[in-house]
């Protein structure tokens, strides 16, 4: 069975800028069966549609030029089984994050990467996987611009979302392959089957992310 799609707005509801309603939109496009998660323009598509008919569709709706990143469910859940901030602390003034990158970067610099190079740093990325980058950053400022050069230093545009967020995501995501029905038949899925580490997880340069995190 194919997944749903995961869908982010970049550059959304942040500081007055492109503002809109989530919940509006949602509901414009509720024949996608559609969860809206959080304020910043984050939706999981439950009914399966193709990639181009769904990004123009929410194009057209959108009250601004906006921009769209599209990923497969299952890919999310694959990487963030991996759990990368597990040998984090959790500290109130470090906030988890993961960007998205429109497409697989093909310019991958080695990791980790501290933002500022010298002295105390405000962003730091831990590791990429395909489209996806995991890193961390101060709860400052500065660390907006900071966010901002993640699009120069892979060659790739990309959106962040908060750690948090993501595991909102992939509860929605898991739900649903729990909850999966073909026909009038329920189709017995655990709900801890999507919770085994892949075996091909891989970090950019090959090696396992969950080795590249420990670095």
């Amino acid at each position: 069975m194919q997944s749903a799609l995961v869908v982010f707005l970049r550059g959304c509801n942040v500081g007055g800028h492109k503002t809109f309603r989530p919940t509006l939109l949602a509901e414009q496009l509720k024949h996608y069966d559609v969860v809206n998660i959080g304020a910043a323009g984050t939706f999981v598509i439950r009914r399966r549609t193709s990639h181009a008919r769904l990004r123009a569709d929410l194009l057209r709706r959108l009250p601004f030029e906006g921009e769209v990143i599209i990923c497969e469910g299952h890919d999310l859940i694959s990487v963030a089984s991996a759990n990368p901030f597990a040998d984090e602390p959790i500290r109130s003034d470090i906030v988890r994050f993961v960007s998205v990158f429109a497409k697989r970067p093909r310019r991958l610099p080695s990791t980790p990467i501290s933002l500022p190079a010298h002295g105390k740093w405000v962003l730091r990325i831990l590791a990429t996987q395909d489209r996806f980058l995991f890193g961390l950053y101060r709860r400052q400022m500065k660390a907006i611009s900071y966010l901002g050069a993640i699009d120069r230093l892979f060659g790739v545009r990309a959106t962040t979302r908060n750690w948090n967020t993501i595991t909102a995501i992939i509860k929605v995501l898991r739900s649903r392959l729990v909850g999966v029905t073909m026909g009038d038949h329920h189709l017995p899925f655990p709900a801890n089957a999507t919770q085994r580490r892949p075996t091909s997880t891989r970090s950019g340069s090959g090696s396992p992310l969950r080795s590249r995190l420990k670095k």
